[in-house]
């Protein structure tokens, strides 16, 4: 058994088994127990390693564990409208040149701010029995000139189902890259640094195709000497690292966090890309969202703290109708949005304003 693996195993999957640890009341836990049958929770020992278990404000405890405020009420279940784009099973066609791969439900640590907690803990064999289906849907495309293969986690798949997915695609000429979407290099580093075999796959179909890497560090505190290796493993292997961060309420909205952790991923060669407003879905919507108004002096604050390669990261919504960009605030006290990628044509790099009240957090 591999290092990551045995990290998995002696993971937590039960409030009960972190309570002591996280000196947690017992007037909380039922609550907490009742959170975990509706958004199943998961840290594995890595991850953990990085809590204070003596401060509940800790980031990568809000990040990692069950909280009461998932319990209030408010979002929705899928507010990027995944379930309508999907063509073939695990598969979906919202952008024109792009294919969205959900290779897998399973993840290194279940995120509690994340979009698609409506899917975690399925297994990922179904997805995989539909890999040729997929690259001949591409073949037929040929305006789709990238995939992503996410997730879950892409690299939760086995060594095997990740080298059919590159078998199948990798050959498909009018692709110009493959992506993989994989928090390991932040919440399970070893996957990277601990199997050779990943590595050395990835550098040998990545002298056929580019592929990239695209992950998400989210706090300072994930940038570890662990998550540094398994960043610079992946550089030296020619893979190109990207980071999607998600703007999330008492972890990284301030621009002094968001500022240090825009420069900390820089330095260790990752190039920063988007700063995403968190998703309003059922046990988030309460938690981590940060007004719009707000977030956009934020993520400006952060920016003016940077050099041009922190600058280089646009401040988005992945809304139902495509990836809009937030552009500010204008005199007439509205705010400024435009479609950085559109679902549909008429839209495609529209500019748009509209009335934003103080504490609102998502278009409608």
């Amino acid at each position: 058994m591999k290092i990551w693996q045995e990290m998995l195993r002696q993971g937590y999957d039960d409030m009960k088994e972190l309570q002591e640890k996280l000196h947690i009341p017992d007037e909380e836990m039922k609550q907490l127990c009742e959170i975990q049958e509706k958004f199943p929770m998961y840290v594995n020992s890595y991850y953990y390693s990085l809590i204070d278990p003596d401060d509940p404000g800790d980031p990568i405890r809000k990040m990692s564990v069950p909280s009461l405020s998932e319990l209030l009420a408010g979002g929705h279940k899928d507010t990027s409208g995944e379930q309508d784009n999907t063509v073939i099973t695990g598969m979906q066609h919202k952008y024109r040149q792009t294919v969205l791969i959900l290779s897998t439900n399973q993840c290194a640590m279940y995120c509690r701010h994340c979009f698609r907690k409506r899917m975690v803990g399925l297994s990922s064999e179904e997805t995989a029995k539909y890999i040729s289906d997929m690259a001949n849907y591409v073949r037929e495309h040929e305006e789709v000139d990238n995939i992503l293969i996410s997730g879950g986690d892409a690299f939760l798949n086995t060594n095997e189902i990740l080298r059919k997915y590159l078998d199948e695609f990798i050959d498909i000429p009018h692709l110009n890259l493959i992506r993989f979407g994989t928090r390991t290099p932040v919440v399970l580093p070893q996957r990277i640094t601990g199997d050779n075999e990943l590595v050395q796959m990835l550098a040998e179909y990545g002298k056929k195709k580019q592929i990239y890497v695209v992950t998400q560090f989210n706090h300072p505190n994930e940038v570890t000497e662990e998550a540094k290796a398994a960043v610079r493993a992946l550089l030296e292997a020619g893979i190109i690292v990207k980071n999607q961060t998600v703007l999330l309420k008492g972890i990284n909205d301030t621009p002094e966090i968001l500022g240090t952790l825009l420069k900390k991923v820089v330095s260790i060669g990752v190039i920063p890309y988007y700063v995403f407003q968190c998703r309003p879905v059922q046990g988030v919507y309460s938690q981590f969202q940060v007004p719009l108004r707000d977030a956009y002096r934020i993520v400006e604050g952060a920016k003016a703290l940077q050099d041009g390669q922190g600058k280089c990261i646009r401040y988005v919504m992945s809304h139902v109708t495509g990836k809009i960009e937030i552009f500010g605030d204008l005199e007439d006290g509205r705010m400024l949005f435009k479609y950085h990628q559109a679902k549909y044509p008429k839209d495609q790099g529209r500019i748009f304003a509209q009335d934003i009240e103080a504490d609102q957090c998502w278009l409608p």
